[in-house]
């Protein structure tokens, strides 16, 4: 009778063991990723006061070797970033913890709020110790909006090239070797619909550090404010 209590008693006190280890390598890999990220929230996000999107569901990188980033011309852009790299690249929204195959690669999905106004793809990889050169970034996020805001566009710069689309539809191509500028391109105009809008974005770099910030301006060139950002 005492050795089974002993025996069970040794389980459960192994079983906190093992869930504490748990946490402790989940809560090691958040703290991580300080400075530059914070783990997203159940609270509603917004974007900055000037206009640029922090929450965003960030994917670890596709290996995707380059030498150089002078190859990184249109054509070439748009045959890697329509390429379909895991089922449901252009349609699914992720969950943050998702996981998807990729070649060899088994690739996970983190919900992250960004510490500053452009988004350090370079931390990222480096602080989960994954490639950061010659690789290939897949971002995604939502806008919900109470109305419909028409005649908008969207304004990105990156480190190095990139893609990106609204709803499904291309919005920007950020071709060449590039360094991250806010508001270096700018789609056509644009409306964010009543509802959910979906921001989709595909960031490669050879060498080097690679990050970008997006944001939407109106007419007039100022930030679009009114309306919330989620990753759930």
């Amino acid at each position: 009778m005492r050795k089974n209590i002993f025996t069970l008693l040794s389980a459960a006190l192994l079983s906190l063991g093992l869930t504490a280890g748990l946490h402790a390598e989940k809560k090691g890999k958040a703290e991580d990723l300080k400075p530059y990220f914070t783990a997203s929230t159940s609270e509603v996000g917004k974007p900055d006061a000037n206009g640029f999107i922090r929450r965003w569901l960030l994917l670890e990188p596709i290996e995707k070797p380059n030498r150089t980033n002078t190859v990184f011309t249109d054509s070439y852009l748009r045959e890697v970033f329509n390429t379909e790299y895991f089922p449901g690249q252009f349609s699914h929204f992720p969950k943050n913890g998702e996981k998807v195959k990729v070649g060899k690669q088994k690739l996970q999905w983190h919900s992250l709020d960004s510490e500053l106004f452009n988004v350090k793809l370079f931390r990222f990889a480096t602080k989960l110790d994954k490639p950061y050169y010659g690789v290939l970034f897949w971002v995604v996020t939502a806008i919900d909006c109470e109305e419909d805001i028409p005649d908008v566009r969207m304004s990105v710069g990156s480190n190095s090239a990139s893609m990106w689309w609204l709803n499904g539809e291309e919005a920007v191509l950020l071709s060449g070797d590039r360094r991250m500028v806010q508001d270096d391109c700018m789609s056509r105009r644009l409306t964010l619909k009543k509802g959910r809008n979906i921001v989709r974005g595909a960031i490669i770099n050879g060498p080097g550090m690679s990050d970008f910030c997006l944001r939407f301006l109106n007419e007039q060139g100022q930030p679009v404010t009114n309306f919330t950002v989620s990753t759930l």
